[in-house]
């Protein structure tokens, strides 16, 4: 299956839900580039970004295990690598 470069949003608006969001992203690591976790300014909230490359199977089983969270809204964009590009 072709691989995809995809970000993700993810908003907790509960931070109690961050050890279950921890897990289903340490469970993922795999298709991580990167990560950045900021706190929302006077809240209770925080954002946590992700910047990841995995096929769609795998990105969709993230966001899907992440949007399933209580407190948790997530938003994602998937780009297709073209093939000149693409690793082997």
């Amino acid at each position: 299956m072709e691989k995809r470069i995809g970000s993700v949003l993810i908003l907790l608006q509960d931070k109690q839900a961050a050890p279950q969001i921890n897990s289903i992203i340490s469970n993922h690591s795999s298709i991580i580039i990167g990560r950045q976790g900021l706190p929302v300014n006077n809240s209770v909230m925080g954002i946590i970004s992700l910047v990841l490359e995995g096929t769609t199977d795998q990105i969709g089983s993230l966001t899907g295990q992440l949007g399933r969270v209580q407190g948790v809204e997530v938003k994602s964009v998937v780009l297709k690598i073209k093939s000149d590009y693409e690793k082997n």
